[in-house]
């Protein structure tokens, strides 16, 4: 079982990393990927991750409050933590790096980890159901590769760094499907950790990466956002 676990797991690292060399390769059209990863983010937030939340909670008889009561402050949190470590204004044109790339990258890269978590926990219950859920996955992780790597050049990170977190974002389902043969995360801690992302990728996609949007041509931004929307939602669909 664990040999399909890694295979499962190492598909998911290469659409990882096809995703963000994609991103990579085409810098000179970073703001289709901008709007791309506001709609992918913000979809990816209400269709895969709150559900999951909200499901475990409702498994272990945690309130929907408490959860919610998570995402607000993750929310607000976030947006704190922006205004307090940005300490220049921020524009388009600055070369300052902006410490928001690493920190959403790095929720990223946790998300990912707890993507190979899922893989490992269904395949365990049910191998075929652990299939669908891989299959859903590595077709998701190419979306995370693209927002991994326009989170940090969105935020003036170097190449170098960014590829580094690329890399970390797909080797992060590997480490999960190992990490859950050996390790119980526990429903509760994992129903409030999820909660923690739903503010973080809401506060990044809508606060964030939307704004850019604004910037260029409104209808081709619209587009290229909806596309994002659509792919997870299709994509999260296929997960029962």
């Amino acid at each position: 079982m664990m040999t399909i676990l890694i295979l499962l797991a190492l598909v998911t690292f290469c659409s990882t990393m096809i995703g963000g060399t994609v991103a990579v390769k085409y810098r000179k059209v970073l703001p289709y990927f901008f709007a791309f990863a506001s709609g992918s983010l913000i979809s990816i937030a209400f269709f895969d991750i709150l559900p999951e939340s909200l499901s475990i909670a409702s498994s272990i008889s945690l309130p929907v409050r408490t959860v919610l009561t998570v995402v607000v402050i993750s929310y607000l949190l976030y947006s704190f933590l922006e205004k307090i470590l940005l300490t220049h204004h921020y524009d388009e044109n600055d070369e300052h790096e902006h410490i928001m790339g690493p920190i959403g990258a790095s929720s990223l890269v946790i998300h990912s980890f707890l993507d190979g978590v899922a893989i490992g926990t269904a395949y365990a219950v049910n191998p075929s159901v652990g299939l669908i859920v891989a299959f859903a996955v590595i077709f998701h992780d190419f979306t995370d590769g693209i927002n991994t790597v326009t989170l940090m050049l969105k935020n003036k990170q170097k190449l170098l760094r960014t590829k580094v977190f690329l890399f970390l974002d797909a080797l992060a389902p590997v480490i999960g499907v190992v990490f859950t043969s050996a390790v119980n995360i526990g429903e509760s801690n994992l129903a409030l950790l999820l909660a923690f992302f739903v503010g973080e990728f809401l506060y990044i996609g809508a606060s964030h990466l939307l704004p850019e949007t604004h910037k260029h041509t409104y209808w081709k931004m619209m587009l290229f956002m909806s596309f994002g929307v659509a792919l997870i939602y299709v994509l999260t669909s296929l997960i029962p």
